[in-house]
């Protein structure tokens, strides 16, 4: 089984206009309103390739009922913890081919709520296989959290996939995730300097895999994702496609390298497998979403090179 975090949740609030009139009253009639956060468009990708998948993290307030319900309904297994606090919303408006987004902050979390989370995932760490980990912590947690469940999953011997930014991004590298999936900025910051050659971006991460990562992934947009595993690098990259909306495609990018270490695939087809769920992802105007039955037929038009 996979087990997904998703700590800090929302409900994803999509609001199409024609134009955005700033300082007026815009009225919208294209609003799409799903259970949001990183972890779940993981969750819903994994779902779509009838994946053993489960959702957990914190809920609380008619928010978190809200995203409870929409779960049930998808038939997507999750086992969240209850919080007193509000899940929160976060607004995505389009127009004019730009995106504007708003994102609440969401509750704050309390010592007695994140007890009982570590208590719930021990439990559920017991019939995981592959743990993933995206977004951002919520208020009231430590910078080391994702660090504390990484080492409750190593104890455990469970491969954790480790997809956020900032410190607690160089907190969670500490405990030694299985993999990470920085972009090229993300990678800039964790070293301390650019990396935009491939050369450089190998250089880089043979120096994160020093401090005991074992896989490293480093998303190049377009141009697909480098891997770096045991010593070897390759790049795999995707054809060109139209794009309808790329939001969520890093998601899927981890569902796919879930999906393949979950099956114990090699580095370079889990990665595949990355880049055809990110990729179909982008060609889909619903966010977390793959179309199934287009997975093994894309899968062979992807190309994988070795980077000495």
């Amino acid at each position: 089984m996979i087990l997904t975090l998703t700590l800090n949740p929302a409900i994803d609030m999509n609001y199409k206009l024609e134009h955005l009139a700033i300082d007026q009253v815009n009225r919208c009639g294209h609003v799409i309103k799903t259970a949001g956060g990183k972890g779940l468009n993981v969750t819903r990708v994994l779902k779509c390739v009838e994946a053993d998948v489960l959702a957990t993290g914190f809920l609380g307030g008619k928010t978190g009922e809200f995203i409870a319900d929409e779960l049930d309904h998808a038939g997507v297994a999750h086992s969240f913890v209850p919080i007193k606090g509000n899940t929160r919303h976060c607004l995505a408006i389009i127009h004019e081919g730009n995106q504007t987004e708003i994102l609440e902050d969401g509750p704050s979390i309390s010592k007695q709520e994140a007890a009982a989370f570590l208590q719930e995932y021990d439990l559920l760490l017991d019939r995981a296989t592959v743990v993933t980990a995206s977004g951002s912590l919520p208020k009231g947690l430590p910078k080391t959290f994702y660090q504390q469940l990484i080492q409750h999953a190593a104890r455990k011997n469970r491969k954790f996939l480790l997809d956020t930014s900032g410190e607690s991004l160089k907190e969670g590298i500490k405990a030694a995730p299985y993999l990470i999936k920085p972009n090229q900025d993300e990678l800039a910051a964790l070293i301390g300097e650019k990396a935009d050659t491939e050369a450089e971006l190998i250089a880089s991460a043979r120096r994160l895999a020093a401090t005991g990562v074992k896989f490293i992934v480093v998303s190049l947009g377009k141009k697909g994702a480098l891997g770096y595993f045991d010593g070897r690098a390759f790049i795999v990259e995707p054809p060109k496609i139209k794009a309808v909306n790329a939001v969520g495609s890093g998601d899927s990018m981890i569902a796919g390298l879930a999906y393949g270490i979950d099956r114990g695939l090699p580095p370079e087809e889990a990665l595949t497998y990355g880049a055809v769920f990110g990729t179909l992802n982008a060609m889909e105007e619903r966010t977390g979403y793959v179309d199934r039955t287009q997975v093994e037929s894309f899968k062979r038009k992807i190309t994988v090179r070795t980077v000495d």
